[in-house]
């Protein structure tokens, strides 16, 4: 009897912890900074809730979701991949909403000659240009867009450098392994003064940034409190001061 009693009361002192609200937040690498700025500031305002932050491209997220990785909130770089999570029924669509928006520029390794257009992009100085893949990173698939529009995608094609996330583009030009690339005005003001951008790429639809509650969370108050933080004029403040604009 004693034993018992120990246990429950050891299993009630340990409850709070054990019930606390985990939350595993899966985000576009672009937001990598500002959701890791946004993290305790939310747990602070929500004392119970830890968040848990996993950041790749938004396709490789959403592939990581219907092989049944553990996610409450999925916050996606571009509309389509958050369209696709709906059609496979991996986010609850009533508690879509679009918080942020970015551009897409071409930005160069400090000191390089500059792209002031992505035509300028055949001059035979510029031999490697980093792009997202398409297939699985919007920035990529926005900059595909965008060049097959201007009747550019072929023609550039043997220059592309490949990334399998908007970040590693920003990586191979922070390092000088590209002479131009593809990234979000937001990535390239991470990239400081080793990285200039040279020009904003005019887009059809904008770079906007949606996120929704996942339908398997077990901590759906919670998960919907984080999204619903998001619009705030709060988050709406930490995300501005990392380059991001009002939707």
């Amino acid at each position: 009897m004693r034993k018992l009693i120990l246990s429950l009361a050891l299993t009630l002192l340990l409850a709070p912890a054990a019930w606390a609200g985990e939350l595993i937040i899966s985000a576009a690498a672009s937001l990598t900074d500002t959701f890791n700025d946004l993290k305790p500031v939310y747990e602070k305002a929500h004392p119970g809730d830890t968040l848990t932050m996993n950041f790749a491209a938004s396709g490789a997220l959403l592939a990581q979701m219907a092989q049944g990785a553990p996610v409450d909130v999925f916050a996606s770089a571009d509309q389509k991949t958050m369209d696709d999570a709906v059609s496979k029924n991996l986010v609850d669509p009533a508690t879509r909403v679009t918080f942020a928006k970015n551009d897409l520029v071409i930005a160069t390794p400090a000191g390089a000659p500059a792209v002031k257009s992505m035509e300028a992009l055949k001059d035979a100085k510029f031999k490697h240009v980093g792009i997202g893949n398409p297939d699985s990173v919007p920035a990529g698939r926005y900059a595909k867009a965008a060049l097959t529009k201007a009747a550019l995608w072929d023609a550039l094609s043997s220059k592309y450098v490949m990334a399998e996330s908007v970040r590693q583009v920003l990586d191979y030009l922070t390092r000088g392994e590209v002479d131009a690339g593809f990234v979000y005005a937001t990535d390239a003001k991470k990239g400081g003064d080793k990285v200039a951008v040279t020009a904003i790429i005019p887009l059809d639809k904008p770079v906007t940034y949606p996120v929704a509650v996942t339908v398997t969370t077990k901590n759906k108050k919670s998960a919907q409190a984080f999204v619903d933080f998001l619009k705030s004029p709060e988050a709406q403040k930490i995300l501005a001061a990392r380059g991001f604009a009002k939707p």
